[in-house]
């Protein structure tokens, strides 16, 4: 695949890196808990911030396709860039509320389209035969972005001792890419539509369709179960071994001449640094982890047992002071998400018809979003009462005792 006259790669690329270089991703939950937060209202932000990015996807889905995706993707970093200077600007909790639903719409607005934009590209070049190589050069740099982020993160809070300024220093590569941004062509926009409020509302009725539909076939229910009781676990944790890092790293009789929170910034961004590497490899080998088992089902339901397993005994550790062990079972928890993932989207395509494949996993990250949201506030409300250790446990040993209701068949 000869890339060198391509000009518009460079430009995707340079996208992929950019949107990565969220320098506050690593710290997020130390930010909130510096501005006083409790753990059930980073609970709530969260929650909030999932289910308004999946209500605002329809409408902004309609934007896109009638006044352009470029226009789109604009309008996603505008929506990116005031949320974080809200988050830098103020820190009361009902404006971290609106910051949230600000990031919402910048998630909402960019989902899905980009990859549209390198399609369409494709399509104008006449080379569609080699979408799925070329998307995942692009992915590449976006899997760099992150790696790199975390590291600069890390240098950052080192050098000016305060989490908050990972808001402000993110506007910068987010500016850099919505600029990126306006340098593509218009033809990439495609055929444009008139809008419509019958459309917005065809899509709204043709969306809660096909999320009853597909509970109607018990074989795809327990798939989508499985996997977006899986996804919603690890996106509702994953954070929480920020504070476990921070308290390790705090531990060690190390770099004692240096503040906590410069202590902490490192410990953070060399161990995410690592998850990066760790879930990259994982994902180039989840075929060849897929092939240790006598069949996509068995893996699956073995990948939702270890998940809830890995994140019991993270809760586990973290509670007994093991820190050393709960990090080493953190990194283990990311990996497998990794390895999951490939493997969820293939068992779902075996259960569901390829004509309503969009509309499944439409309905897999609905279920992610929703119980996200339930996981989230639980989760946090249990942390602020018992403690991170706990609260872990208790969720790990919850996801465990619904392993009967989302097993699926090997």
């Amino acid at each position: 695949m000869n890339l060198k006259s391509d000009r518009m790669f460079p430009r995707f690329a340079a996208y992929g890196f950019l949107k990565n270089l969220r320098f506050f991703d690593p710290f997020i939950i130390l930010i909130f808990r510096e501005e006083g937060l409790s753990f059930l209202q980073i609970g709530l932000l969260y929650a909030i911030r999932d289910i308004a990015t999946n209500i605002l996807e329809i409408p902004t889905g309609v934007f896109a396709d009638s006044f352009g995706r470029r226009k789109a993707m604009v309008m996603a970093f505008v929506s990116y860039l005031s949320s974080f200077f809200i988050f830098y600007f103020f820190t009361a909790f009902p404006i971290y509320v609106l910051a949230m639903i600000l990031f919402a719409f910048g998630e909402a607005f960019r989902s899905g389209t980009h990859k549209a934009l390198i399609l369409e590209h494709l399509k104008m070049t006449g080379r569609e035969d080699i979408k799925v190589s070329y998307y995942g050069r692009t992915r590449s740099f976006s899997q760099l972005g992150s790696a790199v982020n975390a590291l600069i993160a890390a240098g950052l809070v080192f050098f000016t001792g305060e989490y908050r300024i990972m808001f402000l220093a993110s506007t910068i590569p987010y500016t850099l890419d919505l600029l990126n941004m306006l340098s593509y062509p218009k033809a990439l926009d495609g055929d444009l539509e008139s809008v419509q409020l019958k459309n917005i509302w065809h899509q709204a009725k043709s969306t809660l369709y096909d999320f009853g539909g597909i509970f109607t076939n018990r074989s795809a229910l327990r798939a989508l179960l499985n996997s977006s009781v899986n996804g919603a676990s690890f996106k509702a944790t994953k954070d929480y071994l920020q504070p476990i890092l921070e308290n390790f790293a705090l531990a060690l009789p190390i770099v004692l001449s240096v503040s906590a929170v410069q202590r902490g910034a490192v410990m953070i961004g060399a161990v995410y640094f690592i998850i990066y590497l760790f879930t990259s490899y994982a994902s180039r080998n989840a075929a060849k982890f897929r092939e240790r088992f006598s069949s996509l089902g068995r893996a699956i339901n073995l990948g939702f047992l270890l998940g809830a397993g890995l994140l019991f005994i993270a809760g586990l550790a973290t509670w007994a002071n093991i820190v050393a062990l709960s990090i080493i079972t953190f990194l283990a928890f990311y990996a497998l998400r990794s390895l999951r993932r490939p493997m969820d989207v293939g068992y779902i395509s075996d259960q569901i018809e390829s004509k309503i494949m969009a509309s499944g996993l439409s309905v897999e990250a609905q279920l992610t979003t929703i119980f996200t949201a339930i996981f989230a506030p639980i989760l946090g409300y249990l942390a602020d009462i018992f403690g991170v250790g706990i609260a872990l446990t208790v969720l790990g040993f919850g996801i465990l005792s619904l392993y009967a209701i989302v097993k699926v068949d090997e």
